[in-house]
This record gives structure tokens, sequence and C-alpha cells, in this order.
């Protein structure tokens, strides 16, 4: 390709008529403009659609209500053991007839899963928890007590 040696612009001073757009009415009004907002997309602008914007037309997947998906916040019976006598110390968590006594839901988690293993006996109070979280605080000789009734 032949390099040019003087920029466009050195060639458009002074006033010529077109300014190197040719005939006179070739780029002067409206009709030069392709019609207003997204007309053409589909027609004479399909090239500029599928260069610049390749995803203007057809349908990209759905997005859930965020009103419906409920946040699991869990905690698993290990990191429970970890952290009682932290929450005891701060006033979290309680101790009534032997058993430290926590409410899982007032410290923001809302399901107990069974990774781990506790040895002091604990009165859980939670939303949900698995089978085996449970089975294992009650073989510590503690309880969970699930606030609700679902399966979860």
């Amino acid at each position: 390709m032949v390099v040019r040696r003087r920029k466009k612009s050195r060639r458009l001073r002074g006033r010529t008529r077109t300014m190197g757009w040719g005939r006179i009415g070739q780029h002067r009004g409206s009709g030069s403009r392709g019609g207003f907002g997204a007309a053409g997309m589909h027609k004479h602008m399909w090239t500029w659609v599928v260069k610049y914007a390749p995803t203007w037309f057809g349908k990209h997947g759905f997005n859930r209500p965020l009103t419906y998906e409920v946040k699991v916040n869990e905690i698993n019976v290990g990191e429970l053991a970890e952290k009682l006598d932290v929450w005891l110390r701060e006033g979290k968590a309680s101790e009534e007839g032997g058993k430290i006594v926590v409410n899982l839901a007032s410290l923001g988690y809302n399901k107990l899963l069974g990774r781990g293993s506790i040895t002091k006996p604990v009165k859980v109070i939670v939303p949900a928890a698995s089978e085996s979280a449970i089975r294992k605080i009650e073989a510590a000789g503690g309880e969970v007590v699930v606030l609700n009734n679902e399966e979860n």
C-alpha cells in the first residue's frame, strides 16, 4: 500500500465545495445517517453490528431474581467446637445445666454441617442441620434444636 506523503487535513485547507466527499450532495443532509437510532441494524448496518456489537441481537441467558435465592451461611461441627470458648468469653454463648447453649441463628448461621468432631456437650439452636451433624452432637452428649421443621 502506498503511504500518503501529505496529511488529508493539509489537502482540505482552503474552501473546496466538497472537501473530498465527491459530488456535492454525497455527504450532506440526513440521508447519509442511515436512519434514526437502531434503524438498519439487521440491514445496511449489519457489518457494524458484527464488528462492534456482536451481542446486539438474540437471547443471552436468564438471571434468576435475587429474592428467591437463599444464601446458605453454614458452619461445621468442627468449627463450632473451636469457637465455643471464644463465644463463651464474649457472651455469645451461655452455660446451662452443664451444657453450652449456642444460638447459631443469632450469630448469622443458618445451617449446621457435620464435618469435624466435637467432644463437649452442646445445645445448638439452628434453623437447619444435617443428619451427620445431629448424630455427632448427640453422641457427645448434646442436643440440636432445629427451628425449621423442613428436611434440608
